[in-house]
């Protein structure tokens, strides 16, 4: 029997553990690894089929001259400015809220509470109890029906303070030079509010997500080494949070350009007033104009995707990417 070339000792020394182990599963071990992860993506490849046929159809039901035309529209362009505007100044405030209040969220969990106060004394009880119903109370706006937060928040405009607000409001408006707004129920501020209060639930989320995955361990040692307490969170903690940031607002931002049922009922779909593209898309298919209303659905997908791809690109491109970003 011939002894083993040097090269080929050498190569197989070379060979990856990865690869010595591929080489070494039998031929039934990879076809079934190969059955299962083929079964285990077929549910998510038709949903992604659904997916990629709405908008395919929704493409071919129109023409570039519908587009055009509907580009061309001033009342077009009036809803996809106003839903530029809008939906950026809700993100923003969705965001200043979100920061803190995850922050605050995350570093108040059971594990931080039970080491200030104990494990089984009531103050630590309590304060767990107080934690879990705040976090069931900021989810609120993402399980409620959009009709119903228009709802609710219709009613507390209604209320004496709130109708207070609202004359405030319109007295701000009229000093700054916009006489035309008036108050905030049935006005550009009620197209603001009802887009926040559902987009700052999901920035809520997002932020108390990322402040938990980074250790508290940095702040500790800023904190040994004199730094405050508001110190240590904006030199230490928040920069490393820079992308659940870009996530947190971009989240808010999608959520709030999709934003519909309360906009309907709080703001009204008034023409060149307070239509933004959702509220476009049914004021189209209420007048029997469906292939207006498909121009303008595929307007926000058209931004909704141009969105999605760039916080793609901040947030999970390639390591080189990310420490040049950073």
């Amino acid at each position: 029997m011939n002894a083993p070339e040097p090269e080929a000792e050498l190569e197989a020394d070379r060979s990856s553990p990865n690869e010595r182990a591929r080489h070494s599963v039998p031929g039934h071990a990879k076809s079934s690894d190969t059955c299962f992860w083929i079964s285990m993506s077929l549910l998510g490849f038709f949903y992604l089929i659904l997916i990629v046929s709405m908008i395919v159809v929704d493409f071919g039901f129109t023409s570039w001259q519908d587009i055009r035309e509907s580009l061309a529209d001033s009342r077009v362009q009036f809803s996809i400015a106003l839903s530029l505007l809008s939906c950026t100044i809700s993100a923003i405030l969705s965001i200043w809220v979100a920061i803190p209040t995850g922050f605050v969220l995350a570093r108040m969990g059971r594990a931080e509470i039970t080491r200030r106060f104990g494990h089984k004394t009531w103050i630590s009880k309590t304060c767990v109890g107080i934690r879990h119903g705040i976090d069931t109370l900021l989810d609120i706006p993402i399980v409620l029906p959009p009709l119903v937060v228009g709802i609710s928040l219709l009613v507390l405009f209604q209320t004496p303070l709130g109708r207070l607000v609202d004359h405030r409001v319109g007295d701000f408006f009229s000093w700054l030079g916009y006489p035309g707004i008036r108050g905030v129920t049935y006005e550009i501020p009620a197209i603001i509010i009802a887009q926040f209060t559902v987009a700052a639930a999901f920035a809520i989320r997002t932020m108390r997500d990322t402040f938990e995955q980074i250790s508290e361990r940095p702040e500790q040692v800023a904190h040994t080494l004199g730094a405050s307490r508001f110190q240590s969170f904006s030199r230490v903690s928040l920069p490393q949070a820079w992308r659940g940031i870009v996530a947190g607002f971009t989240l808010a931002w999608a959520r709030s350009l999709g934003e519909f049922g309360p906009i309907l009922i709080f703001a009204g779909t008034s023409r060149l007033k307070t239509e933004v593209l959702s509220t476009t898309v049914y004021l189209n298919f209420q007048f029997g104009n469906l292939r207006g209303a498909v121009v303008a659905s595929l307007i926000l997908v058209c931004i909704a995707i141009a969105v999605l791809v760039v916080t793609r690109v901040l947030t999970l491109g390639d390591p080189d990417t990310r420490r040049r970003l950073s």
